[in-house]
C-alpha cells in the first residue's frame, strides 16, 4: 500500500470549479509511476520491462477544489500473470472524492510485448 498527496492546481478544474474528471487518470498514473520508480528510478532501462496503463475506471463521489490537497491511496487489489489492479481512492481529508480501479500490464522495453510480472515488483508493491 502507498499514499500520494497532490496539490489541485487552478489548471485542472473546470468552469464548475472542481478537478475535471480526466485529471484523475493523471494523478493515479503519475503516483503509480513514483510507486514503481521508488524500487528503481531507470527500471526501464535497467531492468527491461516497463508498466503501461491497459484499462481505468473511475467512480466520482464528490468534489475536489482548487488549492485542495487530494490524498491517493493505492493498493494492488488483483494479480494475474502479466497484469494487475491498482485500487485508489482519493480523498481531500477525511472526504472520499473518486476511487478507480486501473489495470496495468507489464511488457518488455523492446517490443511492448506482455511479459510476466517480475517477482521483485510483485515484492516491491506488497509492502
Amino acid at each position: 500500500m502507498a499514499s500520494f498527496d497532490y496539490r489541485i492546481r487552478y489548471g485542472e478544474c473546470d468552469q464548475q470549479g472542481v478537478v475535471f474528471n480526466a485529471h484523475y487518470m493523471a494523478f493515479i498514473d503519475d503516483a503509480v509511476d513514483c510507486w514503481i520508480r521508488a524500487l528503481d528510478a531507470e527500471f526501464e532501462r535497467r531492468l527491461g520491462w516497463e508498466v503501461m496503463v491497459k484499462r481505468s475506471e473511475i467512480t466520482w463521489a464528490g468534489p475536489a477544489r482548487f488549492g485542495e490537497t487530494l490524498i491517493l491511496d493505492l493498493a494492488v487489489d488483483r494479480w494475474g500473470t502479466t497484469s494487475f489492479d491498482v485500487g485508489a481512492v482519493g480523498r481531500v481529508g477525511d472526504r472520499e472524492v473518486m476511487a478507480s480501479t486501473t489495470t496495468y500490464v507489464v511488457v518488455d522495453s523492446r517490443g511492448f510485448r506482455p511479459t510476466p510480472i517480475p517477482d521483485m515488483l510483485r515484492a516491491h508493491l506488497e509492502k
